[in-house]
């Protein structure tokens, strides 16, 4: 039976929407104590009627309620933000999305043809960037000019993928270099404030409103327990924002075109795909600060706007359908939270006729084959993969060493992560060859691409 249209949720009745309401409400409390998520928050905006929950608690230790109001770390979801704020700068004219960063930040001069546009839609080859344990013991320019180097470079800029925190540490470098302002100070200023978010950061001192803690479960108790947020200072434009989901909602309206905060222009370039950025792991596709995806697994060009964020024990999710205007934005204080994200999604397209993607629309990729010639070690900075065979050659995935992974390779080189425990299968990512030779050089995991350094 086929989903009702989002004007379904609008077209209802005040008892219609009481009853989307109480039905939506009883499946989010439903579903946290199902996936042992302490907390959570969501918030349906059609454009006529907006449904905002929560449930749950802020923090087990505390047993403070989690209200709408409750900010939750966001981790990568500060990303968008942070491409916002730099585009309205272009905007303002105070530099050139297409310029070359290294022409106004001296410690890219290593990768000197990478541009502003490029940083902000992991398009420029730029590796992972260390550890918050590392990066918390340098500056952001030392950081910077340490990993943005010719023998680091994942790949020419502008002509593949691969998800980078560091490209947000230059992109803040980049915001402070042209105000004059801390990231802090200007996208509180020039942002913040605008969308009426109350801003609150990891590492800046008490914040100004409640804060959920994340949580994670203790497999030897079986309890669930309070984690420690663990981000660099310098890190903080790709992942200390702390927000609500209706906070969350407030940038969707603006990204869609609901809101003044971002002038038209600025709306659009963030959701135009760029042509590098191509379906991956994280996404059908990605413009400058957005992650795009296709609503189901048909090639037309409606694409819903967003991005995940995971911080220790969060999990946040924003989306938005600039063709009906629909907003949809979670919060779960749990790394299961994610698991919740998803199953809530289902609960949506039956309850209130709004089909959220939640991840990518891969269609079909034919059956599992074995490649053999994918085998071998890759390096995305300091972050080793190896892709090595069983004795029956089926392959299998380890980073820095940990413990294999099956992996699932199809015809087209894509590949899928097997969970061990469960046997499901999670869109791993993507090898790729060598235009000129041939050879696999590349494997792009989870939305990171890794060049190939020796054959196994």
């Amino acid at each position: 039976m086929p989903y009702p249209t989002h004007a379904s949720v609008a077209e209802r009745t005040p008892s219609g929407l009481r009853q989307v309401r109480h039905e939506l409400q009883h499946r989010l409390e439903t579903l946290a104590r199902l996936h042992r998520v302490p907390g959570a928050q969501l918030v349906l905006d059609t454009g006529s009627e907006v449904v905002a929950l929560h449930t749950g608690v802020a923090d087990v230790a505390t047993g403070a309620p989690f209200t709408a109001d409750t900010a939750v770390p966001l981790g990568s979801l500060t990303k968008p933000y942070t491409a916002a704020l730099v585009l309205l700068l272009a905007d303002d004219g105070d530099l050139d999305p297409d310029e070359p960063v290294a022409r106004i930040l001296p410690e890219l001069r290593g990768l000197p043809e990478v541009t502003v546009r490029q940083l902000l839609s992991h398009t420029g080859g730029l590796p992972t960037g260390p550890d918050s344990d590392t990066a918390a013991r340098t500056t952001a320019a030392h950081y910077l000019s340490s990993v943005c180097t010719a023998r680091d470079a994942l790949f020419p800029p502008g002509t593949d993928f691969s998800y980078s925190n560091a490209g947000y540490v230059a992109a803040g470098r980049l915001v402070a270099e042209v105000t004059g302002m801390s990231w802090h100070e200007a996208v509180q200023a020039l942002l913040l404030e605008a969308l009426g978010t109350v801003p609150a950061f990891l590492g800046a001192g008490a914040p100004p409103r409640q804060v959920a803690a994340g949580h994670a479960l203790n497999t030897a108790t079986g309890r669930v327990r309070p984690v420690r947020q663990n981000l660099a200072p310098l890190e903080a434009p790709a992942g200390a924002l702390l927000a609500s989901a209706a906070d969350l909602c407030a940038l969707g309206r603006a990204l869609v075109g609901r809101s003044a905060v971002l002038p038209s222009a600025v709306a659009a370039e963030m959701r135009r795909p760029e042509r590098a950025a191509g379906p991956n792991a994280l996404a059908d596709g990605w413009g400058p600060g957005l992650a795009l995806y296709r609503q189901d697994d048909r090639q037309d060009d409606r694409l819903w706007c967003g991005h995940d964020g995971n911080a220790q024990g969060t999990s946040c999710h924003l989306r938005a359908d600039p063709a009906s205007g629909v907003v949809v934005a979670f919060t779960g204080n749990a790394g299961a939270a994610t698991a919740l994200w998803r199953d809530l999604a289902e609960d949506l397209a039956r309850t209130a006729g709004v089909r959220v993607p939640t991840a990518t629309a891969a269609g079909y990729r034919g059956e599992p084959v074995p490649l053999p010639e994918c085998a071998g070690d890759y390096v995305n900075g300091s972050t080793q993969y190896r892709v090595a065979l069983e004795r029956d050659g089926s392959p299998t995935l380890s980073v820095d060493g940990d413990v294999p992974i099956p992996l699932l390779c199809y015809p087209d080189l894509s590949c899928d992560l097997v969970d061990t425990d469960t046997g499901r299968r999670e869109s791993g990512g993507r090898f790729h060859r060598d235009r000129a030779t041939g050879v696999v050089d590349r494997v792009q995991i989870s939305g990171r691409t890794a060049r190939r350094s020796c054959p196994a």
